[in-house]
């Protein structure tokens, strides 16, 4: 399978030249790998499940039966927030061990399934999704896929989906984003990761972590693969993308905040990016958009999430803190303490900021800012200490954060020369306006992602 694309996959399944057994069995192959991150990318695999699910589909082909949609036949990963009929939710946790299973698959899930996905397992994620570094202390940090050798963070929560698409473990990972889990891993490990508009994916069966920023997404090798995904996860029927030339597409680039500070490394990936865009024939606009500079104010300290997070957690605190990582506790118990009329008006705060946001960006195709303003650092690095580890998890948060904030919806795109530290490129729209940006993410992709060997 290694970085076949899902489209490329489903071309073959339907040529007959590979079959859903071989894809399976290639991704078990990765994931048991002892030389591999298999181990620590996945919480548990779903070996007997996903065999019997690929010899079913794949007699289905043979006897002439229809696919049931493009992602029908191929191997892919489930984060630990989503219930699956029979199994226990941890999310990363050890909090929840012994808690009943699941009676029934979250919404999701079950369109994956009735779209013939093969799901081989569930992934690690940071605790609870609540950091965007990675780190998970119960069930291991799987490395990232750049520098393994010296071990760099894989970005969270989404840490073992990324690193499963990565590795060839699966060729698509499902996953969460509350502020850039979904984007941060895509960003650090040169892969492509897509948050919706949070209304579109439905979240029952999810293990929730904040009800206002909370959405459902895909990480994959491709925007084609995300929107594949995203049309199944969203319920909708499938549509063609029809994907615009670059030349009259018009991009605003905020200079207000998702710039600062940005390490050398990812300023000269972002200039590279915005360069070749320009030269390819869209308009890039550099602009102040200074309704941005509002954002840290809107959620301060996490706040809000803080506050939704603790709501959720205080019962299991009351009788299982010592469970938690530390780390992670912490962060929750700052909820403890917000009042309603501060939690009500960072609410009302934030609808304003909405509103601001899309009068500043009508009239553009999309924004464009760097995923996050550093690449991957090293796990010792992010452990060091407390300080160190709040202090980096800040800075993967800062730029994908603000899209949640005003409730859009973003890629991930790599934009790094080949060989290189990964660094993606963030291409946000406002609210509802999916469909456009996946369209214009899949041509910005064409002219800024590093070229890569296709398996065949």
């Amino acid at each position: 399978m290694g970085q076949s694309s899902m489209a490329e996959l489903s071309r073959r399944l339907a040529a007959g030249s590979v079959s859903s057994s071989q894809l399976v069995e290639e991704a078990l192959a990765a994931i048991q790998n002892p030389a591999g991150e298999g181990a620590r990318a996945f919480i548990r695999v779903h070996a007997d499940s996903a065999r019997a699910a690929a010899a079913r589909l794949d007699a289905d082909r043979k006897a002439g039966r229809p696919a049931a949609s493009h992602i029908s036949g191929i191997p892919i990963s489930l984060k630990d927030l989503f219930d699956e009929a029979g199994v226990t939710t941890l999310g990363g946790s050890t909090v929840l061990a012994g808690q009943p299973p699941a009676a029934r698959d979250a919404i999701v899930v079950e369109r994956l399934r009735r779209a013939g996905a093969i799901i081989v397992g569930r992934t690690n994620t940071v605790e609870f999704a609540y950091t965007g570094l990675g780190i998970n202390p119960h069930y291991g940090t799987p490395k990232n896929v750049y520098d393994r050798a010296v071990g760099r963070i894989p970005g969270g929560s989404t840490s073992g989906g990324a690193i499963s698409v990565a590795d060839g473990m699966a060729a698509g990972a499902i996953g969460t984003d509350t502020g850039g889990s979904l984007r941060i891993p895509s960003a650090l490990n040169g892969l492509v990761g897509f948050k919706p508009t949070q209304r579109r994916i439905p979240l029952d069966g999810v293990l929730p972590l904040s009800t206002s920023f909370d959405s459902a997404g895909p990480i994959a090798w491709t925007v084609e693969d995300c929107a594949l995904l995203d049309a199944v996860m969203a319920g909708e029927l499938p549509r063609p993308i029809r994907v615009p030339p670059l030349r009259g597409l018009r991009f605003a680039v905020p200079r207000t905040f998702f710039q600062d500070e940005l390490s050398p490394a990812v300023a000269a990936a972002f200039a590279a990016a915005l360069s070749k865009l320009s030269a390819a024939g869209a308009t890039v606009t550099e602009l102040p958009m200074a309704e941005f500079a509002k954002a840290p104010a809107i959620n301060p300290r996490g706040m809000i999430t803080a506050a939704e997070a603790f709501t959720w957690h205080r019962e299991f605190i009351k009788t299982g803190a010592a469970k938690y990582d530390p780390r992670v506790l912490a962060r929750i118990r700052t909820g403890e303490t917000i009042t309603a009329p501060d939690y009500l008006q960072l609410q009302a705060l934030r609808r304003q900021f909405i509103r601001s946001i899309n009068t500043a960006a009508a009239g553009y195709d999309a924004m464009l800012m760097p995923t996050t303003p550093d690449t991957a650092p090293t796990i010792a690095e992010v452990l060091k200490d407390d300080e160190t580890y709040y202090r980096i998890n800040g800075r993967m948060l800062r730029n994908p954060s603000v899209v949640n904030l005003f409730d859009g919806c973003a890629l991930s795109v790599p934009c790094h020369e080949a060989g290189s530290a990964p660094v993606g490129l963030m291409i946000a729209g406002i609210g509802n306006t999916d469909h456009r940006l996946l369209a214009v993410g899949w041509a910005v992709e064409a002219a800024v992602t590093p070229r890569r060997v296709l398996s065949s």
